[in-house]
């Protein structure tokens, strides 16, 4: 029951996440990129404040706890938004898309280095490549524009600081045994914070703020951002970090469906043929096939 339980928090955090790339699409559209990044960090922080109040989920007290808060915020949140935000103004979205699902084949890679209980597998090594594949097909970067060197630099930065940010939780948060939601409030809270002290230096533009730019933003802050770290935490807790960040690949899949069910988007041979090599790739790096038989 725990592992059908994980798994829906994992297709959940996927499809919140996967919906996040249209909504920045249209919030762009009257903020700019420092301005979106702290409206979603600011909404999804007041959120899990609520929550934890609600149901009276005490906050870390200790000074070491919330700067190891501090330090996921920046690799997690702060980073990886910023340079998303801006390498997507001069990078294709396939691209950004490959390269965003990188960020398991990276955490392998970081979690190798630093994380002696989650070494590298040949058997997770072979799936995460196989997974990585099926992301490169979805996305079909082949009939989209590269975009600008910078552009895609910034891309790949955003998720090799996603991967540095979820190591950095399996080691040095997950280990304390703080709550899911607790966690996730703290480490937002923490990214407010931060992003706001760095806003004013950022670029700036008067916001216009239309009801689609605003349903949009809200629906980034609350559900993409303040729901998504919830689930974000709990999974890294259950499933590890290399694991975890294999949601990584199926974002991409779900950005696709959430295309062809709310903007009716066609659905194209790569999408299917994409898909069902993520979760094959997925399935083998987790041992999931030969348990299944």
């Amino acid at each position: 029951m725990k592992n059908y339980a994980s798994l829906a928090r994992f297709i959940l955090l996927a499809t919140l996440w996967g919906s996040s790339f249209t909504l920045i699409k249209v919030s762009l559209e009257g903020l700019t990129p420092s301005q979106l990044v702290l409206s979603r960090l600011f909404m999804g922080a007041l959120l899990l404040i609520g929550i934890a109040l609600a149901t009276k989920t005490a906050l870390p007290r200790s000074v070491e706890v919330w700067g190891h808060y501090a330090g996921a915020a920046l690799f997690g949140n702060v980073i990886p938004f910023l340079l998303l935000s801006y390498g997507e103004k001069t990078t294709g979205a396939g691209i950004a898309g490959v390269l965003i699902g990188g960020t398991p084949l990276l955490t392998l890679t970081v979690a190798t280095l630093v994380l002696p209980e989650e070494r590298a597998t040949a058997r997770k090594a072979v799936g995460l490549v196989a997974g990585f594949a099926g992301v490169v097909i979805v996305i079909g970067p082949w009939s989209d524009r590269l975009g600008s060197p910078g552009g895609q630099s910034a891309c790949l930065g955003a998720a090799l600081s996603y991967a540095v940010g979820f190591v950095y939780v399996r080691k040095f948060l997950s280990p304390r045994g703080v709550k899911p939601l607790a966690g996730a409030a703290s480490q937002l809270i923490a990214a407010t914070v931060i992003q706001a002290a760095v806003t004013p230096f950022l670029e700036w533009d008067t916001p216009a703020l239309t009801g689609r730019v605003t349903a949009a933003v809200v629906a980034l802050g609350l559900l993409s951002t303040g729901l998504a770290y919830i689930l974000y935490f709990r999974l890294i807790n259950d499933m590890g970090a290399v694991t975890a960040s294999a949601v990584n690949y199926v974002v991409p899949v779900a950005a696709v469906v959430v295309g062809v069910l709310v903007l009716d988007e066609p659905v194209t041979w790569n999408l299917v043929v994409g898909g069902l090599v993520v979760l094959i790739g997925m399935g083998y790096a987790e041992n999931r096939v030969k348990r299944a038989q």
